[in-house]
């Protein structure tokens, strides 16, 4: 079920944010006059799903998610049509536009896609406001994962700054120490106060983690796996972990820590019910260590959550701060692509670990906001001038603009598809490190 979900959550926000970025480029089109052939959800090659002609348009429902496009009249572009090049040019045609009219219409997708995503952020912002854990309120600290400790962290670090600057929320730590090329993290540890340095080897390996820093909890028991041991040796949901074979636990990396010494093993777990009984539960521990249960993460039952309110007028330009932030933050992340040091290519990921991000079960804010997110990656993407992409197609209208040397169709044709295999390549690339990881878990 959880697999269905996250699923749908993907292909309905991908259908969002693509069908608006092909009407972005259609309403431009459509303003200056321009015929535009076909309007398609996702790619069709050899057949469609869906389609039906209305006017001189053709719109359709493709069955290859990888996209979707609008064949736009007198353009090289995906489709290839070169024959229809060879005509005289029509007014109705997208090469018969001034420059300044087919740079609109190259530049209608993004523009849309981000003032999507600007307008998704207002709405979550006003509906929901914004949540997070305080790094101040961590009265226990945080608990890292193997990626945070060959870093220097320990659990029950408390985080005092990052290069000398507070970060205040828990779960941007791991963020910002990688956007912002961080060189040192101030914490306290056993009441000392301490500097641990950032080595640019751990780039690439935060990269790939999803939460390799959170605010350290007790083990509780959220829900049970399935043939999951200690439900049948009576553990029951709400109780508290407090104990393994007579050493006294507190926290969830302490379990974790200590129950690989009993893998094949039948250990003797202490837990709190109901915050007053004590049991010791005799409980079958697995060969990979594991005794089939599901901690509660709920953080806020833990610790005091911090919800800025927004007022729709404050919403504005909040949603519009984030939007810009969310940009900042991911163009920050591509440019470690290009620095080989930090191998951060290692951590690219395709649809796979894109539909990983979402959540389990239907949340409506966490939805929308990944929308919102998924659409600055879109625009982010397609703006790159890189041939057979937006960006690339308005690379050569500036060109053009600037010199007034409009490039040859046979020059266009080469170039859409050079990007094409630069596109592909990379889409490959892409899912294919998301097979290797699934294969390594």
């Amino acid at each position: 079920m959880e697999i269905f979900i996250k699923t749908s959550q993907f292909l309905l926000s991908l259908s969002i944010v693509i069908l608006l970025h092909e009407a972005g480029h259609f309403a431009f089109a459509k303003i200056f006059k321009t015929r535009v052939e076909k309007f398609y959800l996702f790619f069709d090659p050899w057949f469609s799903l869906l389609k039906k002609k209305v006017g001189e348009t053709e719109y359709g429902l493709g069955w290859l998610p990888l996209g979707g496009y609008v064949k736009i009249s007198g353009m090289i572009d995906e489709s290839m049509d070169k024959e229809a090049m060879k005509l005289p040019p029509q007014p109705w045609e997208f090469r018969s536009k001034p420059g300044w009219q087919r740079l609109l219409i190259m530049l209608g997708g993004v523009t849309v896609n981000f003032l999507l995503a600007l307008v998704i952020y207002a709405l979550v912002l006003f509906t929901w406001g914004e949540s997070y854990i305080s790094t101040k309120s961590l009265t226990a600290g945080i608990m890292v994962d193997s990626v945070a400790m060959d870093m220097g962290l320990r659990n029950g670090d408390k985080i005092l700054s990052i290069d000398g600057k507070e970060t205040d929320n828990v779960f941007l730590i791991a963020h910002d120490i990688v956007v912002n090329d961080a060189q040192t993290i101030q914490i306290e540890r056993d009441g000392n106060l301490m500097e641990i340095d950032v080595p640019e080897r751990i780039i690439a390996p935060l990269l790939k983690v999803t939460h390799p820093i959170l605010p350290r909890l007790p083990f509780y028991i959220q829900d049970f796996g399935k043939d999951s041991p200690a439900k049948k040796a009576g553990m029951e949901i709400n109780d508290r972990i407090i104990g393994v074979n007579g050493t006294s636990i507190q926290y969830w990396d302490q379990f974790k820590d200590i129950v690989p010494n009993y893998k094949d093993q039948t250990a003797v777990i202490t837990v709190l019910r109901n915050e007053k009984d004590t049991l010791n539960l005799n409980v079958a521990v697995t060969s990979d260590a594991k005794i089939g249960v599901m901690i509660d993460l709920n953080f806020a039952r833990f610790y005091d959550e911090k919800i800025v309110h927004y007022t729709f007028l404050q919403s504005i330009p909040a949603g519009i701060n984030k939007g810009f932030r969310t940009v900042s933050s991911y163009l920050k992340q591509l440019k470690l692509l290009f620095k080989p040091e930090t191998k951060a290519y290692e951590s690219i990921g395709g649809f796979l670990k894109i539909g990983s991000i979402f959540s389990p079960v239907w949340d409506w804010q966490s939805f929308w906001s990944m929308t919102a997110f998924l659409s600055i990656i879109l625009a982010v993407m397609n703006i790159l001038p890189i041939p057979a992409l937006d960006g690339g197609h308005v690379a050569f209208l500036l060109f053009e603009m600037i010199t007034g040397r409009k490039p040859g169709d046979k020059f266009m044709e080469y170039a859409q598809i050079t990007g094409m295999v630069i596109i592909l390549t990379l889409l490959v690339y892409a899912n294919g490190n998301d097979i290797i990881q699934l294969f390594k878990k």
